[in-house]
């Protein structure tokens, strides 16, 4: 029972300092965005968005699966974390160089010549980022999100300041890179000085090969997922201007500041948790069938709200030069509502060990993304046919997940459905009512939306209590603990 309440207990906490990171890294990343957007061109983010793809490629790459190998470990030694750190860095120091030679056909590729460069001073960032990966992990598995909330806003905050300045002297693009190059490099100081952590001279065959067995599953997983990820933009790049690829990529960007955020505070700390009572199987079944009820409550009326109060929102938040960007970001919302399940059944099959479907999996879903890219090139779908692809593509990659995440604790397709669909129902007719208002309205955009949001939370929230959702009980649970903390906190 004590190691029950132990584990609960450590959970509540991560989740409480997850989400903190949340609040306090995506927040303040949220508002430099914001004010990038205003002093910038969307051509500028859509070069920079470019630029990301093969830096997110190649950082799978470095990682090579050895994080979640680490996390799930149970007794990872020293010698473990030391062999990750070096090979980490090789990895990195070998991709910078393949990058650094194949910049000029990237540059060709997309018809920018101005690419080669840029692709050339932020794939630093990738060797930059190579020397956070073990630190980060150790503090993972320990369940410290403290550390890394405060990490993460420091650099968010001191790299973000520098970008504004560089972008109201007149620096245009180049703010954006060194933004990102700053914030990597504080990211990977801080982690060291705050785990005091050093990497040992010594690496390790046997823990290489024991780690890369399991690892290197997720590598290709992970690459094939990034790929999949990235394709839609890549099609955007190649067969749009800079400038409809900048009103896609932001439109990303903001829709990402909620659903990939909470994907990510709710697969790191349930990952680790789950982790530790693998062997548990109707435990782990309870647990993670609370989890997606929870996400799901919580998430599909952030997103579906989002997108319902988007048109008065963009034009307020980044100005009326950014309006192309709505529809985009209507659609990314309503696909990015199912992220943070998806992230729930591929932990799963990490906690399970199951890497090898894991990666059949990927597999099967690139296939299915690769035949939508080919289908919309074929009916010259546009922008907009384009990026509702995206929709199709989340929808029908969740059931995937879920099938083969079912079979490993015994939760059926139908079962996980029936216990999303209460909460897509609220949620839909919450999203429908808040649209019609803002529609109907006919008053400054200032107005509209406080309105919407209002009519949006109280709507929800009727409707939740009125069908007596047990997630208000679960919330509660879980926030009790928390208040009580925060409570003591200010009384002493």
């Amino acid at each position: 029972m004590q190691k029950k309440r132990g584990l609960k207990g450590k959970t509540i906490n991560g989740l409480l300092w997850s989400f903190g990171d949340l609040a306090g890294n995506q927040g303040v990343q949220f508002l430099i965005q914001i004010i990038l957007a205003r002093l910038l061109l969307p051509e500028h983010f859509g070069l920079i968005g470019i630029v990301l793809i093969f830096v997110a490629l190649s950082n799978s790459l470095v990682d090579s699966g050895f994080t979640q190998a680490l996390i799930r470990e149970r007794k990872p030694t020293q010698v473990d974390y030391s062999t990750v750190f070096h090979f980490n860095l090789a990895m990195s120091l070998v991709l910078y160089g393949c990058i650094y030679l194949t910049a000029p056909a990237i540059g060709a590729f997309f018809g920018e010549e101005q690419l080669t460069m840029l692709i050339r001073v932020m794939a630093i960032s990738i060797i930059i980022k190579s020397f956070e990966l073990v630190p980060r992990a150790i503090l993972s598995k320990e369940i410290d999100f403290k550390t890394q909330a405060t990490v993460n806003v420091i650099a968010s905050l001191f790299s973000g300041l520098i970008a504004i300045f560089m972008a109201f002297s007149g620096f245009g693009i180049w703010s954006l890179i060194v933004r990102l190059l700053v914030m990597n490099a504080s990211q990977s100081i801080l982690f060291f000085v705050m785990k005091k952590w050093l990497p040992s001279w010594t690496f390790s065959f046997r823990s290489f090969r024991r780690l890369y067995h399991f690892g290197w599953k997720l590598l290709v997983s992970g690459l094939i997922d990034t790929l999949g990820q990235n394709l839609f933009a890549v099609l955007i790049g190649r067969n749009y201007s800079a400038g409809q690829l900048g009103y896609y990529m932001n439109a990303s960007k903001f829709s990402d500041v909620v659903t990939q955020s909470l994907t990510a505070a709710i697969q790191r700390v349930t990952y680790p948790v789950l982790s530790r009572i693998q062997d548990e199987d109707e435990r782990l079944k309870n647990n993670y069938r609370t989890l997606v009820k929870l996400s799901a409550f919580l998430i599909f009326p952030m997103m579906l709200g989002l997108a319902a109060i988007a048109e008065p929102m963009v034009r307020i938040v980044f100005g009326s030069q950014w309006e192309p960007m709505t529809i985009y970001f209507q659609l990314l919302c309503i696909a990015g509502m199912l992220y943070p399940i998806h992230a729930l059944n591929l932990n799963i099959l990490q906690v399970k060990g199951r890497s090898d479907i894991f990666l059949y999996l990927e597999v099967g879903k690139f296939s299915m993304t690769l035949g939508l890219v080919f289908l919309a090139i074929w009916l010259d779908l546009g922008m907009i046919g384009l990026v509702a692809l995206i929709v199709v593509d989340s929808y029908s990659a969740l059931l995937l997940n879920m099938y083969f995440s079912g079979k490993e604790i015994n939760y059926t397709v139908r079962r996980q459905l029936e216990d999303l669909f209460p909460s897509f129902l609220l949620a839909v007719g919450m999203g429908t009512l808040t649209y019609i208002v803002g529609h109907l309205l006919d008053s400054a955009d200032s107005l509209t939306l406080i309105i919407q949001v209002v009519v949006g939370i109280a709507c929800y929230s009727g409707m939740a209590k009125w069908a007596k959702r047990e997630e208000f009980h679960i919330l509660w649970k879980l926030l009790l603990p928390i208040m009580k903390k925060w409570r003591l906190a200010r009384l002493g």
